[in-house]
């Protein structure tokens, strides 16, 4: 499916939606031909994958290295217009589950993300946006989990009542309560993406 359809398919359920698939895709018309690749260094195309349990009671998180936080799986597409392939390889790269199936192959969630200035490998990278989109992907609980040193030094299972701002930033409680709302929503029928 062409990337651009993906996004233009999605249906924003408020206004932060709304915005951020509005500039999104302004970025798109304006940089076409490198959206999809880091060289566009302020702002580019990344995929996530927010890993939910089979009953949707807990999500497993990875303790970022380079935020010092614990985060969702997810990275850069590096060209790849198949966002939900690369949401998938993120998560087993980053969780060592290797069963994934995502709960639609729509994208179920579009931000944009602001990325401070870091250094990674030994090169500062400067401030930046990801325009994220995200899919919600299932795995069970049952797989062995592996540290990927390169990318987080822990991989765990969270219950749903751990994403309060005791232990994230109102932004991550933000994000990643919508995305366990979403998919309540789409387990329950109530919508479809």
């Amino acid at each position: 499916m062409d990337y651009i359809k993906q996004i233009v398919d999605f249906l924003p359920a408020n206004e932060q939606e709304i915005q951020d698939k509005k500039v999104i895709l302004d970025y798109i018309e304006r940089f076409p031909h490198n959206i999809l690749l880091r060289e566009n260094e302020f702002a580019h195309i990344t995929s996530s994958g927010f890993i939910m349990n089979k009953s949707l009671d807990k999500v497993l998180m990875v303790h970022h290295n380079i935020r010092n936080t614990w985060a969702w799986t997810g990275g850069h597409v590096d060209g790849d217009a198949d966002f939900l392939h690369v949401a998938i390889k993120e998560a087993k790269e980053e969780t060592g589950i290797n069963t994934f199936t995502a709960l639609t192959e729509n994208i179920v969630s579009i931000d944009i993300l602001p990325v401070f200035g870091h250094v990674r490998k030994n090169k500062y990278v400067s401030a930046h946006l990801h325009l994220s989109v995200a899919y919600i992907l299932i795995a069970s609980e049952e797989e062995t989990l592996i540290v990927n040193e390169d990318e987080n030094s822990d991989v765990n299972w969270f219950a749903l009542d751990r994403f309060t701002e005791d232990y994230f930033d109102s932004n991550d409680v933000y994000l990643y309560n919508k995305l366990i709302h979403r998919a309540l929503l789409i387990r329950d029928k109530i919508i479809s993406y």
